[in-house]
């Protein structure tokens, strides 16, 4: 994200007196990612900063690092942040940019924000207490899939065969294949679990899907799917003519037929506000991790017609949007 374009998204924000921080050194954020393209969320990130009373040339600095994909490079520039003493590291990208800072400092504050199981990948011991130095938000939505397989089933309703992609190397792939397993019993479906760690996995997940005549698939949580290859997976999805449901709406944004789960700008909103407020002296031991309130059904009906899938019109009514 340059500099520029982010400063420009900032008009507006609430701005704090000039004499009271006349008195003290600007604070700073270290903003470590994984990967380059989050910009949907660092906008939502700068909207909780704002809410919070913080707004970047003003009474906050932000010292950007990005792994562009490259995640071998996170301790690296995690030690970086480290050493240019910024107030507060913003990890973000999935779990392994927290884990490189956590790995990086022990004092400084830090705040994630991403949807795996913080607890299970390291970062704190309970969602309550996270001690240590290290909270955010999470938009953990693997409890949902019973209800996108149930979803499926309603637009599919010939359906016998459902396929789960997950990355065998994320940490919510265990998680998500055991409640898959689970839901497709109640609906009396069989289950066909494909994995996919890099951008030549995915494709072939999908030619073996093609191959098992499967009627669906699940498109599991993993920062791989969501932040790299979303796009990929979609075009992969409209090239089999599978019908696939997802878990955020950056895929039906993107042309994939239905995404339901938590709202994902909230996550990155409510992790800004978290930042604000341990800028202003509060502990990340005494802020619980945030988890989601807010849950969306997106539709992309041009991309259900393209597929030949017919929407249920109670479908349509209860969705948040319809994409024509």
């Amino acid at each position: 994200m340059r500099r520029r374009a982010f400063v420009s998204l900032l008009g507006g924000a609430a701005v704090w007196p000039v004499v009271a921080w006349s008195q003290q050194p600007m604070p700073s954020v270290g903003l470590l990612v994984a990967t380059s393209n989050v910009d949907w969320a660092l906008l939502e990130f700068r909207k909780g900063l704002d809410e919070a009373g913080f707004v970047e040339g003003r009474n906050l600095t932000i010292v950007y690092r990005s792994a562009e994909g490259h995640l071998n490079r996170l301790p690296e520039l995690a030690t970086d942040l480290v050493n240019r003493q910024v107030s507060v590291i913003f990890a973000t990208g999935g779990p392994v940019p927290a884990r490189a800072a956590r790995a990086a400092t022990s004092a400084l504050p830090i705040v994630f924000a991403y949807g795996g199981d913080p607890v299970a990948d390291g970062l704190v011991t309970s969602f309550n207490r996270p001690e240590a130095n290290v909270t955010g938000a999470t938009f953990i939505g693997s409890s949902l899939l019973g209800k996108r397989a149930e979803l499926l089933r309603d637009i599919v309703p010939k359906m016998t065969d459902v396929a789960l992609l997950v990355n065998p190397k994320g940490t919510l792939a265990d998680s998500q294949i055991r409640d898959m397993k689970a839901a497709v019993q109640v609906l009396g479906l069989r289950l066909h679990v494909v994995n996919g760690s890099s951008e030549s996995e995915v494709d072939e997940a999908f030619a073996t899907m093609d191959r098992s005549k499967v009627n669906a698939v699940l498109v599991g949580i993993d920062p791989l799917f969501g932040f790299v290859l979303s796009k990929r997976i979609v075009a992969l999805a409209s090239r089999y003519s599978i019908p696939a449901i997802y878990d955020a709406r950056t895929y039906a944004d993107s042309g994939g037929m239905i995404s339901y789960g938590p709202n994902l700008p909230d996550t990155w909103r409510q992790a800004g506000v978290y930042v604000g407020r341990i800028l202003k002296g509060e502990k990340p031991s005494e802020l619980p991790v945030m988890q989601p309130t807010k849950f969306e059904m997106v539709i992309n009906l041009k991309t259900a017609k393209a597929l030949g899938v017919e929407i249920p019109p109670k479908l349509l009514f209860t969705a948040d949007e319809v994409i024509e």
